[in-house]
Protein backbone atom coordinates (compact mmCIF):
# COMPACT_ATOMS: atom_id res chain seq x y z
CA UNK A 1 0.00 0.00 0.00
CA UNK A 2 2.75 2.45 0.05
CA UNK A 3 3.25 2.14 -3.81
CA UNK A 4 2.64 5.44 -5.79
CA UNK A 5 -0.34 3.93 -7.39
CA UNK A 6 -3.06 2.76 -5.12
CA UNK A 7 -4.26 -0.87 -5.26
CA UNK A 8 -7.81 -1.48 -7.34
CA UNK A 9 -10.53 -3.11 -5.61
CA UNK A 10 -14.03 -4.45 -6.39
CA UNK A 11 -16.66 -5.14 -4.17
CA UNK A 12 -19.67 -7.31 -5.05
CA UNK A 13 -22.65 -6.14 -3.01
CA UNK A 14 -24.00 -3.01 -1.53
CA UNK A 15 -25.31 -5.10 1.65
CA UNK A 16 -23.88 -4.12 5.03
CA UNK A 17 -20.68 -6.68 4.64
CA UNK A 18 -20.23 -4.35 1.41
CA UNK A 19 -20.44 -1.14 2.70
CA UNK A 20 -18.14 -2.71 5.40
CA UNK A 21 -15.57 -3.74 3.19
CA UNK A 22 -15.51 -1.04 1.33
CA UNK A 23 -14.79 1.54 4.17
CA UNK A 24 -12.49 -0.57 5.67
CA UNK A 25 -10.89 -1.09 2.13
CA UNK A 26 -11.00 3.22 1.78
CA UNK A 27 -9.10 3.74 4.88
CA UNK A 28 -6.45 1.46 3.95
CA UNK A 29 -5.84 3.72 0.91
CA UNK A 30 -7.43 1.42 -1.67
CA UNK A 31 -9.54 2.35 -5.02
CA UNK A 32 -12.50 1.11 -4.39
CA UNK A 33 -15.67 0.30 -6.50
CA UNK A 34 -18.90 -1.17 -5.54
CA UNK A 35 -21.51 -3.58 -7.56
CA UNK A 36 -24.94 -4.11 -6.94
CA UNK A 37 -28.06 -4.82 -8.70
CA UNK A 38 -30.18 -3.33 -7.01
CA UNK A 39 -30.84 0.77 -7.18
CA UNK A 40 -29.66 1.76 -3.82
CA UNK A 41 -27.63 0.36 -0.55
CA UNK A 42 -28.65 -2.82 2.04
CA UNK A 43 -29.16 -5.56 0.01
CA UNK A 44 -31.70 -7.37 1.93
CA UNK A 45 -32.99 -3.67 3.55
CA UNK A 46 -32.84 -1.92 -0.12
CA UNK A 47 -35.68 -4.46 -1.29
CA UNK A 48 -39.47 -2.74 -1.43
CA UNK A 49 -40.62 0.39 -1.29
CA UNK A 50 -37.74 3.19 -1.56
CA UNK A 51 -38.32 5.12 1.89
CA UNK A 52 -38.94 1.61 3.70
CA UNK A 53 -36.52 -1.28 5.20
CA UNK A 54 -37.66 -4.97 4.17
CA UNK A 55 -34.47 -6.17 6.40
CA UNK A 56 -33.92 -6.22 9.92
CA UNK A 57 -35.94 -3.88 11.78
CA UNK A 58 -33.81 -3.59 15.30
CA UNK A 59 -29.94 -4.53 15.71
CA UNK A 60 -28.81 -6.22 18.69
CA UNK A 61 -24.34 -6.39 19.31
CA UNK A 62 -24.91 -2.59 20.13
CA UNK A 63 -20.80 -1.88 20.97
CA UNK A 64 -20.32 -3.35 17.12
CA UNK A 65 -22.35 -0.12 15.88
CA UNK A 66 -20.31 2.04 17.83
CA UNK A 67 -16.92 0.72 17.05
CA UNK A 68 -18.11 1.11 13.56
CA UNK A 69 -18.49 4.60 14.33
CA UNK A 70 -15.44 5.06 15.92
CA UNK A 71 -13.38 3.75 13.39
CA UNK A 72 -15.18 6.27 10.68
CA UNK A 73 -15.11 9.40 13.02
CA UNK A 74 -18.64 9.52 12.82
CA UNK A 75 -20.81 10.76 16.05
CA UNK A 76 -22.00 7.85 18.26
CA UNK A 77 -25.15 6.38 17.11
CA UNK A 78 -28.19 6.88 18.72
CA UNK A 79 -29.86 3.19 20.59
CA UNK A 80 -32.76 3.44 22.21
CA UNK A 81 -33.64 0.24 23.97
CA UNK A 82 -37.25 -1.77 22.92
CA UNK A 83 -38.94 -2.30 25.72
CA UNK A 84 -40.76 -4.39 26.02
CA UNK A 85 -38.33 -5.87 23.45
CA UNK A 86 -41.04 -8.63 22.31
CA UNK A 87 -44.76 -9.21 23.37
CA UNK A 88 -45.32 -12.93 22.53
CA UNK A 89 -49.30 -13.98 21.21
CA UNK A 90 -50.41 -17.23 21.73
CA UNK A 91 -53.68 -19.06 19.69
CA UNK A 92 -56.22 -20.29 21.95
CA UNK A 93 -56.34 -21.33 25.21
CA UNK A 94 -53.20 -23.33 25.86
CA UNK A 95 -53.17 -26.74 26.71
CA UNK A 96 -51.84 -27.67 30.40
CA UNK A 97 -52.19 -23.54 31.35
CA UNK A 98 -53.95 -22.63 34.25
CA UNK A 99 -53.66 -19.25 34.00
CA UNK A 100 -53.80 -16.07 31.86
CA UNK A 101 -52.42 -14.25 29.96
CA UNK A 102 -51.96 -15.72 27.05
CA UNK A 103 -49.40 -13.34 26.05
CA UNK A 104 -45.96 -13.13 27.10
CA UNK A 105 -44.08 -9.34 27.27
CA UNK A 106 -40.46 -9.48 27.36
CA UNK A 107 -40.20 -6.26 29.45
CA UNK A 108 -37.85 -4.41 31.35
CA UNK A 109 -35.98 -6.68 33.36
CA UNK A 110 -35.92 -10.48 34.05
CA UNK A 111 -38.26 -9.99 37.55
CA UNK A 112 -41.15 -8.39 34.97
CA UNK A 113 -40.91 -10.98 32.65
CA UNK A 114 -40.86 -13.68 35.82
CA UNK A 115 -43.61 -12.34 37.24
CA UNK A 116 -45.79 -13.20 34.17
CA UNK A 117 -45.12 -17.13 34.71
CA UNK A 118 -46.22 -19.83 36.97
CA UNK A 119 -43.56 -20.71 39.24
CA UNK A 120 -42.59 -23.80 37.44
CA UNK A 121 -42.17 -21.66 34.04
CA UNK A 122 -40.14 -19.13 36.04
CA UNK A 123 -38.02 -21.62 37.03
CA UNK A 124 -37.46 -23.17 33.32
CA UNK A 125 -37.09 -19.38 31.83
CA UNK A 126 -34.35 -18.75 34.06
CA UNK A 127 -32.60 -22.05 33.65
CA UNK A 128 -32.90 -22.01 30.04
CA UNK A 129 -31.66 -18.10 30.03
CA UNK A 130 -28.35 -18.75 32.07
CA UNK A 131 -27.95 -22.14 29.62
CA UNK A 132 -28.40 -19.47 26.49
CA UNK A 133 -25.85 -17.14 28.36
CA UNK A 134 -23.31 -19.87 29.00
CA UNK A 135 -23.21 -21.39 25.14
CA UNK A 136 -22.60 -18.05 23.66
CA UNK A 137 -19.94 -17.07 26.18
CA UNK A 138 -18.24 -20.06 25.35
CA UNK A 139 -18.94 -19.95 21.32
CA UNK A 140 -18.22 -16.29 20.87
CA UNK A 141 -14.40 -16.02 21.09
CA UNK A 142 -14.03 -19.20 18.38
CA UNK A 143 -17.28 -18.61 16.39
CA UNK A 144 -18.27 -14.84 16.29
CA UNK A 145 -15.11 -12.67 17.56
CA UNK A 146 -11.85 -13.89 15.18
CA UNK A 147 -11.02 -14.94 12.02
CA UNK A 148 -12.24 -18.08 10.75
CA UNK A 149 -11.33 -20.97 13.20
CA UNK A 150 -8.77 -23.63 11.64
CA UNK A 151 -9.45 -27.12 12.52
CA UNK A 152 -6.65 -26.55 16.10
CA UNK A 153 -9.16 -23.96 17.12
CA UNK A 154 -12.21 -26.10 16.54
CA UNK A 155 -10.52 -28.90 18.42
CA UNK A 156 -9.80 -26.81 21.25
CA UNK A 157 -13.57 -25.82 21.42
CA UNK A 158 -14.63 -29.03 21.27
CA UNK A 159 -12.36 -30.69 23.79
CA UNK A 160 -12.91 -27.67 26.74
CA UNK A 161 -16.48 -26.31 26.08
CA UNK A 162 -17.97 -28.38 23.21
CA UNK A 163 -19.78 -30.74 25.97
CA UNK A 164 -21.71 -28.19 27.59
CA UNK A 165 -23.33 -27.27 24.23
CA UNK A 166 -25.03 -30.18 24.06
CA UNK A 167 -23.77 -31.50 21.60
CA UNK A 168 -26.01 -34.78 20.51
CA UNK A 169 -28.62 -33.21 21.17
CA UNK A 170 -31.87 -31.25 19.02
CA UNK A 171 -32.37 -27.42 19.89
CA UNK A 172 -36.33 -29.14 20.25
CA UNK A 173 -35.13 -31.11 22.72
CA UNK A 174 -32.94 -28.96 24.84
CA UNK A 175 -35.91 -26.20 25.61
CA UNK A 176 -38.82 -28.15 25.71
CA UNK A 177 -39.93 -26.16 28.81
CA UNK A 178 -44.21 -26.34 28.43
CA UNK A 179 -46.63 -24.83 25.70
CA UNK A 180 -46.10 -21.50 26.72
CA UNK A 181 -42.01 -21.24 26.49
CA UNK A 182 -40.76 -23.94 23.95
CA UNK A 183 -42.55 -22.13 21.19
CA UNK A 184 -40.58 -19.11 22.57
CA UNK A 185 -37.03 -20.52 23.03
CA UNK A 186 -37.48 -21.91 19.15
CA UNK A 187 -37.90 -19.00 17.54
CA UNK A 188 -34.28 -17.72 18.11
CA UNK A 189 -32.76 -20.26 15.87
CA UNK A 190 -35.06 -18.50 13.23
CA UNK A 191 -32.88 -16.06 12.89
CA UNK A 192 -30.10 -17.51 11.63
CA UNK A 193 -32.42 -19.53 8.82
CA UNK A 194 -33.24 -22.79 10.74
CA UNK A 195 -36.07 -25.42 11.43
CA UNK A 196 -36.02 -25.51 14.70
CA UNK A 197 -37.02 -28.41 14.76
CA UNK A 198 -33.97 -29.82 12.99
CA UNK A 199 -31.67 -27.34 14.38
CA UNK A 200 -28.84 -28.24 17.03
CA UNK A 201 -29.20 -27.87 20.62
CA UNK A 202 -25.53 -25.23 20.26
CA UNK A 203 -28.53 -22.84 18.55
CA UNK A 204 -29.66 -22.01 22.15
CA UNK A 205 -26.57 -19.45 22.52
CA UNK A 206 -28.72 -16.95 20.04
CA UNK A 207 -31.05 -16.65 22.28
CA UNK A 208 -28.38 -14.61 24.87
CA UNK A 209 -28.13 -12.30 22.02
CA UNK A 210 -31.59 -10.53 22.26
CA UNK A 211 -31.97 -11.55 25.71
CA UNK A 212 -29.21 -10.88 27.07
CA UNK A 213 -27.70 -8.28 25.10
CA UNK A 214 -30.89 -6.30 24.49
CA UNK A 215 -32.66 -5.14 21.40
CA UNK A 216 -32.05 -1.33 20.20
CA UNK A 217 -33.70 1.27 18.05
CA UNK A 218 -30.96 2.57 16.25
CA UNK A 219 -31.90 6.68 16.25
CA UNK A 220 -35.23 7.57 18.31
CA UNK A 221 -38.23 8.36 15.85
CA UNK A 222 -36.18 8.20 12.71
CA UNK A 223 -37.57 6.47 9.61
CA UNK A 224 -36.49 4.15 7.41
CA UNK A 225 -35.03 1.51 10.13
CA UNK A 226 -31.87 0.21 8.71
CA UNK A 227 -32.29 0.70 5.29
CA UNK A 228 -31.99 4.60 6.12
CA UNK A 229 -28.07 3.18 7.91
CA UNK A 230 -27.23 1.75 4.62
CA UNK A 231 -27.83 4.85 3.05
CA UNK A 232 -25.57 6.61 5.37
CA UNK A 233 -22.56 4.19 5.36
CA UNK A 234 -22.88 4.65 1.35
CA UNK A 235 -22.51 8.46 1.98
CA UNK A 236 -19.79 7.84 3.97
CA UNK A 237 -18.34 5.88 1.90
CA UNK A 238 -18.74 7.89 -1.07
CA UNK A 239 -17.19 10.73 0.49
CA UNK A 240 -14.06 8.98 1.03
CA UNK A 241 -13.81 8.33 -2.63
CA UNK A 242 -16.16 5.16 -3.05
CA UNK A 243 -17.49 4.80 -6.50
CA UNK A 244 -20.94 2.83 -6.59
CA UNK A 245 -22.36 1.32 -9.26
CA UNK A 246 -26.13 0.52 -8.95
CA UNK A 247 -28.40 -1.45 -11.25
CA UNK A 248 -25.15 -3.75 -12.46
CA UNK A 249 -26.29 -7.47 -13.08
CA UNK A 250 -22.72 -9.68 -12.50
CA UNK A 251 -22.76 -12.28 -15.25
CA UNK A 252 -19.16 -14.06 -14.30
CA UNK A 253 -15.71 -14.01 -13.03
CA UNK A 254 -13.32 -13.47 -15.36
CA UNK A 255 -10.07 -15.54 -14.34
CA UNK A 256 -6.66 -15.96 -15.23
CA UNK A 257 -5.07 -19.09 -13.20
CA UNK A 258 -5.77 -18.31 -9.88
CA UNK A 259 -6.34 -14.60 -9.87
CA UNK A 260 -9.45 -13.05 -10.96
CA UNK A 261 -8.76 -10.22 -13.65
CA UNK A 262 -12.50 -9.07 -14.53
CA UNK A 263 -15.95 -9.44 -13.78
CA UNK A 264 -18.81 -9.96 -17.08
CA UNK A 265 -21.87 -7.76 -16.19
CA UNK A 266 -24.79 -6.62 -17.99
CA UNK A 267 -23.44 -3.57 -17.85
CA UNK A 268 -19.91 -4.29 -19.67
CA UNK A 269 -16.57 -5.64 -17.93
CA UNK A 270 -14.91 -4.42 -14.64
CA UNK A 271 -11.36 -5.14 -13.92
CA UNK A 272 -9.34 -4.44 -10.65
CA UNK A 273 -6.25 -6.15 -8.58
CA UNK A 274 -8.37 -7.64 -5.76
CA UNK A 275 -12.10 -8.78 -5.31
CA UNK A 276 -14.42 -8.68 -2.43
CA UNK A 277 -17.44 -10.91 -2.99
CA UNK A 278 -20.59 -9.50 -0.34
CA UNK A 279 -23.19 -11.53 -1.74
CA UNK A 280 -24.16 -15.28 -1.36
CA UNK A 281 -21.56 -17.58 -1.58
CA UNK A 282 -23.14 -19.96 -3.72
CA UNK A 283 -23.59 -17.19 -6.12
CA UNK A 284 -19.97 -16.26 -5.95
CA UNK A 285 -19.39 -20.23 -6.50
CA UNK A 286 -21.84 -19.77 -9.63
CA UNK A 287 -19.78 -17.34 -11.29
CA UNK A 288 -16.39 -18.64 -10.70
CA UNK A 289 -17.49 -21.91 -12.74
CA UNK A 290 -17.18 -24.34 -9.71
CA UNK A 291 -19.95 -27.15 -8.92
CA UNK A 292 -23.43 -25.36 -7.18
CA UNK A 293 -23.68 -25.87 -3.62
CA UNK A 294 -26.19 -28.79 -2.97
CA UNK A 295 -26.92 -28.64 0.85
CA UNK A 296 -30.10 -27.64 1.90
CA UNK A 297 -30.71 -23.69 2.25
CA UNK A 298 -32.28 -21.73 5.07
CA UNK A 299 -35.71 -20.19 5.50
CA UNK A 300 -36.77 -17.28 3.08
CA UNK A 301 -39.47 -15.24 4.01
CA UNK A 302 -42.53 -13.89 2.85
CA UNK A 303 -43.27 -9.96 3.84
CA UNK A 304 -45.58 -7.27 4.01
CA UNK A 305 -44.83 -3.71 4.04
CA UNK A 306 -47.71 -1.28 5.32
CA UNK A 307 -48.44 2.51 5.50
CA UNK A 308 -50.35 3.37 8.57
CA UNK A 309 -53.00 6.37 9.06
CA UNK A 310 -51.81 8.19 12.14
CA UNK A 311 -48.56 6.77 14.43
CA UNK A 312 -48.80 3.85 16.28
CA UNK A 313 -44.95 4.58 18.05
CA UNK A 314 -43.04 1.56 18.03
CA UNK A 315 -43.33 -1.89 19.21
CA UNK A 316 -42.65 -5.59 17.97
CA UNK A 317 -45.26 -8.24 18.39
CA UNK A 318 -44.90 -12.17 17.49
CA UNK A 319 -47.88 -13.91 17.22
CA UNK A 320 -47.37 -18.07 17.55
CA UNK A 321 -49.94 -20.14 15.41
CA UNK A 322 -52.31 -22.74 17.20
CA UNK A 323 -49.78 -25.57 16.37
CA UNK A 324 -46.17 -24.41 15.81
CA UNK A 325 -44.46 -27.53 14.34
CA UNK A 326 -46.83 -27.45 11.48
CA UNK A 327 -45.66 -24.60 10.04
CA UNK A 328 -42.26 -26.20 10.15
CA UNK A 329 -43.71 -29.17 8.36
CA UNK A 330 -45.52 -27.17 5.75
CA UNK A 331 -41.95 -25.61 5.08
CA UNK A 332 -39.91 -28.43 5.03
CA UNK A 333 -42.29 -30.16 2.24
CA UNK A 334 -41.73 -26.47 0.06
CA UNK A 335 -45.24 -25.05 0.73
CA UNK A 336 -45.98 -21.77 2.09
CA UNK A 337 -47.53 -22.73 5.82
CA UNK A 338 -51.45 -21.92 5.73
CA UNK A 339 -50.85 -20.69 9.53
CA UNK A 340 -47.81 -18.94 9.93
CA UNK A 341 -45.93 -17.52 13.24
CA UNK A 342 -46.76 -13.41 12.04
CA UNK A 343 -43.65 -11.30 13.21
CA UNK A 344 -45.42 -7.27 13.56
CA UNK A 345 -43.39 -4.60 13.72
CA UNK A 346 -45.02 -0.78 13.90
CA UNK A 347 -42.96 2.32 13.54
CA UNK A 348 -45.10 5.39 13.33
CA UNK A 349 -47.03 5.27 10.82
CA UNK A 350 -45.32 1.94 9.20
CA UNK A 351 -45.40 -1.81 9.50
CA UNK A 352 -43.19 -4.62 8.57
CA UNK A 353 -44.58 -8.16 8.80
CA UNK A 354 -42.47 -11.45 8.13
CA UNK A 355 -43.21 -15.07 7.98
CA UNK A 356 -41.01 -17.84 7.01
CA UNK A 357 -41.48 -19.54 3.82
CA UNK A 358 -39.40 -22.04 1.75
CA UNK A 359 -36.62 -21.33 0.20
CA UNK A 360 -38.04 -21.55 -3.37
CA UNK A 361 -38.91 -18.49 -5.51
CA UNK A 362 -41.69 -20.52 -6.69
CA UNK A 363 -42.75 -21.23 -3.78
CA UNK A 364 -45.78 -18.30 -3.96
CA UNK A 365 -48.00 -18.19 -7.34
CA UNK A 366 -49.95 -15.08 -6.12
CA UNK A 367 -48.29 -12.62 -3.43
CA UNK A 368 -50.93 -10.17 -3.39
CA UNK A 369 -53.39 -13.44 -2.67
CA UNK A 370 -51.22 -14.78 0.27
CA UNK A 371 -50.53 -11.35 1.46
CA UNK A 372 -54.46 -10.71 1.60
CA UNK A 373 -54.58 -13.69 3.57
CA UNK A 374 -51.87 -13.23 5.89
CA UNK A 375 -53.32 -9.69 6.79
CA UNK A 376 -56.53 -10.52 7.60
CA UNK A 377 -54.90 -13.29 9.94
CA UNK A 378 -52.77 -10.74 11.49
CA UNK A 379 -56.41 -8.16 12.28
CA UNK A 380 -58.26 -11.00 13.48
CA UNK A 381 -55.41 -11.64 16.04
CA UNK A 382 -54.07 -7.90 16.65
CA UNK A 383 -57.35 -6.92 17.10
CA UNK A 384 -58.38 -8.75 19.60
CA UNK A 385 -56.23 -6.58 22.02
CA UNK A 386 -55.22 -3.35 19.90
CA UNK A 387 -58.32 -3.06 17.31
CA UNK A 388 -57.74 -3.10 13.77
CA UNK A 389 -54.41 -1.80 12.09
CA UNK A 390 -55.46 0.93 9.87
CA UNK A 391 -53.01 0.20 6.76
CA UNK A 392 -53.63 2.59 3.71
CA UNK A 393 -51.16 0.66 1.60
CA UNK A 394 -49.08 -2.63 1.35
CA UNK A 395 -46.75 -3.89 -0.88
CA UNK A 396 -45.71 -7.73 -0.62
CA UNK A 397 -41.73 -9.01 -0.80
CA UNK A 398 -41.51 -12.76 -1.79
CA UNK A 399 -39.19 -15.40 -1.92
CA UNK A 400 -38.48 -14.28 -5.75
CA UNK A 401 -37.51 -11.47 -4.70
CA UNK A 402 -35.43 -11.64 -1.91
CA UNK A 403 -33.47 -14.17 -4.38
CA UNK A 404 -32.37 -11.14 -5.72
CA UNK A 405 -29.94 -11.11 -2.70
CA UNK A 406 -29.35 -14.74 -1.87
CA UNK A 407 -29.82 -18.03 -3.71
CA UNK A 408 -33.06 -19.50 -3.78
CA UNK A 409 -34.73 -16.95 -1.61
CA UNK A 410 -33.05 -18.21 1.09
CA UNK A 411 -32.06 -15.16 4.02
CA UNK A 412 -28.71 -17.00 5.29
CA UNK A 413 -27.35 -19.40 3.02
CA UNK A 414 -26.93 -22.93 3.96
CA UNK A 415 -29.46 -24.10 6.54
CA UNK A 416 -27.80 -24.76 9.75
CA UNK A 417 -28.93 -28.13 11.29
CA UNK A 418 -26.92 -31.15 12.16
CA UNK A 419 -24.06 -30.93 14.06
CA UNK A 420 -21.73 -28.92 12.31
CA UNK A 421 -24.38 -27.50 10.34
CA UNK A 422 -24.04 -23.95 12.04
CA UNK A 423 -20.43 -23.38 10.84
CA UNK A 424 -20.24 -21.36 8.33
CA UNK A 425 -17.65 -21.36 5.46
CA UNK A 426 -14.69 -18.97 5.92
CA UNK A 427 -13.76 -15.90 3.95
CA UNK A 428 -11.79 -17.84 0.46
CA UNK A 429 -12.91 -19.50 -2.15
CA UNK A 430 -10.13 -22.37 -3.59
CA UNK A 431 -8.65 -20.93 -7.04
CA UNK A 432 -9.38 -17.81 -6.19
CA UNK A 433 -6.52 -16.08 -4.15
CA UNK A 434 -7.33 -11.92 -4.66
CA UNK A 435 -10.94 -12.76 -3.68
CA UNK A 436 -12.28 -12.68 -0.41
CA UNK A 437 -15.78 -13.62 0.31
CA UNK A 438 -17.91 -11.80 2.67
CA UNK A 439 -21.28 -11.15 4.08
CA UNK A 440 -24.31 -13.38 6.33
CA UNK A 441 -23.06 -16.83 4.60
CA UNK A 442 -20.24 -17.13 5.72
CA UNK A 443 -18.28 -16.63 8.73
CA UNK A 444 -19.20 -15.70 11.65
CA UNK A 445 -22.90 -15.85 10.17
CA UNK A 446 -26.28 -13.51 9.32
CA UNK A 447 -27.69 -10.34 10.87
CA UNK A 448 -26.32 -7.26 10.64
CA UNK A 449 -23.84 -7.16 13.20
CA UNK A 450 -22.07 -10.21 12.59
CA UNK A 451 -22.38 -9.04 8.76
CA UNK A 452 -20.36 -6.03 9.36
CA UNK A 453 -18.01 -8.31 11.52
CA UNK A 454 -17.41 -10.19 8.33
CA UNK A 455 -16.97 -7.40 5.95
CA UNK A 456 -14.63 -5.24 7.69
CA UNK A 457 -12.07 -7.88 8.45
CA UNK A 458 -12.45 -10.30 5.45
CA UNK A 459 -11.84 -7.08 3.54
CA UNK A 460 -8.73 -6.10 5.71
CA UNK A 461 -7.61 -9.88 5.17
CA UNK A 462 -6.73 -8.58 1.30
CA UNK A 463 -4.12 -6.37 2.56
CA UNK A 464 -3.54 -8.07 5.96
CA UNK A 465 -4.72 -5.77 8.33
CA UNK A 466 -5.03 -6.96 11.67
CA UNK A 467 -8.48 -8.47 12.78
CA UNK A 468 -10.89 -6.15 14.65
CA UNK A 469 -13.55 -6.81 16.86
CA UNK A 470 -14.97 -3.40 16.33
CA UNK A 471 -15.36 -3.30 20.42
CA UNK A 472 -17.91 -6.51 19.67
CA UNK A 473 -16.13 -8.12 22.75
CA UNK A 474 -17.44 -5.54 25.21
CA UNK A 475 -20.43 -6.46 24.29
CA UNK A 476 -22.24 -7.17 27.93
CA UNK A 477 -25.83 -8.49 29.66
CA UNK A 478 -26.35 -5.02 29.33
CA UNK A 479 -29.99 -5.48 27.75
CA UNK A 480 -33.82 -4.52 28.96
CA UNK A 481 -34.77 -8.09 29.29
CA UNK A 482 -31.61 -9.45 31.50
Amino acid sequence: MTRSRPSSVIVIGAGFAGLAAALRLSQAGAQVTVLDQLERPGGKAALGWPDFSSGPTVVTMPNIFRGLYQRLNLPEPLLTPARPTTTYHYAGKLAGRTFAPEALEVAGSLDSTLAQLSRREARQYTRLLELSRRMYRDAAPTFIFGPPPGKLKLARYALTKGGRAAPWAKLSQLVQSGPLLTPFWLRFATYLGANPYKAPAVLHNVAWVELGLGVWHLGEGESGGLGALAQRLAEQAGAAGVRFEYGVTVKHLIRSGSRIMGVHTDQGAFSAERWVSAVDRSLTARWLGQPSDKSPRGVSGFALQLRLEGDLGRAHHLFFPAEYRQEWRDIASGQLPGDPALYLHLDGNRAFVLVNAPPDPRAVADSYAYGAALLGTLQARYGEKYGPLPITSWLPIDPALYALTGERGALYGQAPHGLTGSLRPGWTHPGARNLVQVGGTVHPGGGVPLSLLSGWNGAGQLFGLPYDDLGGQANGPVGATR
